[in-house]
């Protein structure tokens, strides 16, 4: 009976303790949203940022409409593509970017016809060494 006592005793400390305690709310949210509108495609790691062109390879494009990237990838199931990672930031590149809802310029075709890649991806951010 001693050890019933000291159990409600040791109970009714903890709901005055927890009634004490301030709340806090946890707030999560997941979303990860539209996919980018980019006119050549956007890089495959977050935050997903548009590539230039001349970036991805003609894997990448299915009638010249990017297949994706990242969380939006819509390619088969072991895809990999070639990309020239002269023209990621990760690498180096400064150059010019798109910006999400700009056009392909009219006098460039997505991906250029004399495209050169010296890497592949799979769309999910993992790269090998191109194997030509």
């Amino acid at each position: 009976m001693h050890g019933f006592k000291l159990f409600a005793l040791a109970a009714v400390a903890g709901i005055c303790f927890m009634a004490a305690t301030p709340g806090m709310q946890a707030q999560i949210s997941v979303s990860i949203g539209p996919e980018p509108a980019c006119p050549y495609g956007y890089y495959d790691y977050a935050p997903y940022n548009c590539a230039p062109y001349g970036y991805y390879g003609p894997e990448w494009f299915n009638g010249g409409v990017f297949i994706g990237a990242g969380q939006w990838f819509h390619g088969p199931a072991g895809f990999n593509g070639h990309v020239n990672n002269h023209f990621d930031p990760q690498h180096g590149y400064k150059g010019a970017m798109p910006h999400p809802g700009d056009k392909v310029e009219p006098n460039r075709s997505a991906p250029p016809k004399n495209f050169k890649g010296n890497e592949t991806r799979d769309g999910h951010g993992h790269a090998t060494p191109a194997k030509h």
